[in-house]
């Protein structure tokens, strides 16, 4: 089993969380979330690049003037790239992204990335996270009590204007619904934060977390 350090918003010591490896798939599976993260940042592009070769643009395809006898230099036809109105040589084609993951795979390397962070204890699960309203020095307070130098994820498990308007002017910090999370979510930021809530959704399997690839 591994143990999970369960804190309060000061950063004082609760207990801890046990999580079955079984759970969030037994073993990293650093193949597959590197998968999810290319995935992810193919996801990214727009595809929308795109210029007109000699086939695509305006034009008929006879040729301008006979080859000898005018003394002029040879030439083709109107669409060719040297002049102008003519085609792109090189145009450019982007072919639609083709990197879709499976559902499960998804899933699957949304826990691994997980267990990767279980195992090098870089995950906090924070008990009875509320703001009554938003309270962006609570929330750097409560980053600072629990070591936070270097960015950090906080998942949750719905949304909270309060909690989301405290944390967004923070450099480095990233505020999600745990539905929402991906493998690249989880290991873009050197500290997960979970309130309690989102962490036992999250572990409990009834998450709909890494299902949702089309912001990946």
């Amino acid at each position: 089993m591994l143990a999970v350090p369960l804190v309060n918003m000061q950063g004082e010591r609760l207990g801890e969380i046990e999580v079955d490896p079984a759970v969030l798939g037994g073993t990293v599976r650093h193949k597959l979330i590197k998968q999810a993260i290319v995935a992810y940042n193919d996801h990214q592009h727009q595809h929308t690049a795109s210029t007109k070769g000699r086939a695509d643009v305006a034009g008929s395809t006879r040729k301008l003037y006979r080859q000898k006898g005018t003394g002029n230099a040879r030439a083709g036809n109107a669409r060719t790239p040297i002049r102008r109105g003519g085609g792109h040589t090189f145009a450019k084609r982007v072919p639609p992204s083709t990197k879709v993951l499976p559902k499960k795979m998804r899933r699957l390397a949304l826990r691994s990335a997980l267990l990767a962070k279980i195992q090098a204890e870089s995950v906090v699960v924070v008990d009875d996270l509320q703001y009554s309203a938003p309270e962006t020095k609570t929330f750097a307070a409560m980053l600072s009590a629990l070591g936070v130098q270097k960015g950090c994820l906080l998942a949750i498990s719905e949304h909270d204007n309060n909690v989301y308007r405290s944390g967004r002017n923070i450099p480095r910090t990233d505020i999600r619904v745990v539905d929402e999370l991906g493998a690249y979510d989880v290991l873009r930021r050197a500290k997960v934060l979970f309130a309690r809530p989102a962490f036992e959704r999250l572990t409990q399997g009834v998450s709909n977390a890494g299902d949702a690839t089309a912001r990946e």
